[in-house]
């Protein structure tokens, strides 16, 4: 199909499938600003550098205490050395949390590229700084992997001199021909767009790009963009996924009946960007996670996790524990979660659904005991239970008719007989 570049066509593009198959993915927010790694505790650390312009009161004093008022943002440069940076260790460890794809900061809002780029001539981590190509190492560590490569790529930028003067002009002449030389240098299987707010899609000629990306670039058959392609375009589909951001409990309360595959993205914490500030409290505890994740699946969404390296390249041991957390819970409960679909909105707290094939997948919150009626389940004699992780031979878990209701009759077992926790597993 040829796509033309009108919002009707563009949103008759599928999602390609391997994203709604993917269920769980990492995102990587790292660039200069992960050298102060500093905002106040419920900020974005991300945004350092408008916040240092705006005056903010807790990160101006912050900066001249540590740097002095005569420090400039551009000064970080010389201390983004990335020397702990190892690509196949970031991988690794995303493979072993079970994600499937990985969105990259190719550039924040301060425009600072994680590339080479003609179009941003010393101001990237090639010409200047660690002189290393981050975006080409890590595409480069997921071949072979099952972690697909993906960017992030902010459409504006705070300070370039033609954004400010003219917008169309840095659209056309600057970001456009940036974007499809990174996508055909890179080959990414997203495009996390962001910054749309500030103008609106005619301004950004957003529907052409997309028509070009969708028709003659050489990721058109697999490519995942998303809707953040100009003011007012959130959750329109724009041939892509729709997305949330710490805000997927209004998106679904308006969304109710919606059937486009959307995806939340979040930090572990508050922040984004690597944020010093923060503490063990800000951070969300494993089974939070894990809820969390259920709930988005189960809703027939994904979840995009954040990461915020520190400036020399290693990854927080917190958000490392973090990410190993969740891979061992997918570990025993994948089979749920990944390739699954909504199957039904449950209405009773702590319990959640997914089918995939003819399976029906029942994820509860409290530890399987005593006997559970499922409220939203008819009785049908064929549903054959198992419980995930079991590491006994005879299944505890049996199928019983409450008044025409499904329920889960658990006999008592120790903890230590099932590999898992937080969130349990029933096969249907």
């Amino acid at each position: 199909m040829t796509y033309q570049p009108t919002w009707e066509s563009i949103n008759a593009r599928p999602v390609p499938a391997w994203f709604e198959d993917a269920k769980f993915g990492v995102f990587i927010h790292w660039g200069l600003y992960s050298v102060p790694a500093y905002s106040r505790r419920d900020w974005y650390a991300e945004w350092y550098a408008k916040q240092l312009d705006e005056k903010k009161p807790e990160v101006l004093a912050f900066h001249n205490r540590a740097y002095g008022e005569n420090f400039q943002y551009a000064d970080f440069v010389r201390d983004f050395k990335a020397e702990l940076f190892d690509a196949k260790e970031w991988v690794t460890l995303f493979d072993r949390a079970g994600a499937k794809y990985l969105n990259l900061t190719s550039k924040h809002h301060d425009g600072f590229c994680l590339f080479p780029s003609p179009y941003a001539k010393f101001w990237n981590s090639v010409d200047v700084g660690p002189h290393r190509d981050f975006c080409g190492e890590l595409r480069d560590a997921c071949e072979g992997s099952s972690v697909k490569f993906g960017v992030y790529h902010s459409l504006y930028e705070w300070y370039h001199p033609l954004y400010l003067k003219d917008p169309e002009r840095f659209a056309l002449e600057h970001l456009h021909p940036m974007m499809k030389d990174l996508i055909e240098r890179y080959q990414p299987h997203t495009l996390f767009t962001d910054g749309e707010w500030d103008q609106p899609h005619e301004v950004w000629h957003s529907r052409e790009f997309l028509a070009w990306l969708y028709n003659e670039s050489s990721v058109r058959d697999f490519i995942v963009p998303n809707d953040r392609w100009g003011k007012g375009t959130r959750e329109m589909q724009l041939g892509g996924n729709l997305t949330t951001e710490y805000s997927w409990q209004d998106f679904l309360e308006k969304n109710p009946g919606q059937t486009r595959p959307f995806e939340e993205c979040r930090g572990i914490g508050h922040s984004f960007g690597f944020n010093r500030a923060e503490s063990c409290e800000d951070y969300l505890a494993p089974g939070e996670l894990i809820e969390l994740l259920v709930t988005l699946v189960s809703a027939g969404g994904n979840l995009l996790l954040n990461v915020g390296p520190a400036a020399d390249g290693s990854i927080p041991a917190i958000m490392q524990e973090r990410l190993l957390q969740v891979g061992d819970w997918l570990r025993v409960h994948g089979e749920g979660i990944y390739a699954s679909r909504k199957y039904k909105t449950s209405t009773q707290p702590g319990v959640w659904y997914t089918q995939k094939n003819n399976q029906i997948y029942v994820f509860l919150k409290n530890f399987p005991f005593g006997t559970v009626i499922l409220d939203d389940l008819p009785y049908d004699p064929a549903y054959a239970p198992a419980l995930l992780g079991w590491r006994g031979e005879k299944s505890p878990v049996s199928l019983v008719n409450a008044e025409g209701k499904a329920a889960l009759r658990f006999e008592a077992f120790p903890p230590e007989a099932i590999d898992s926790q937080w969130v349990y597993g029933v096969r249907l």
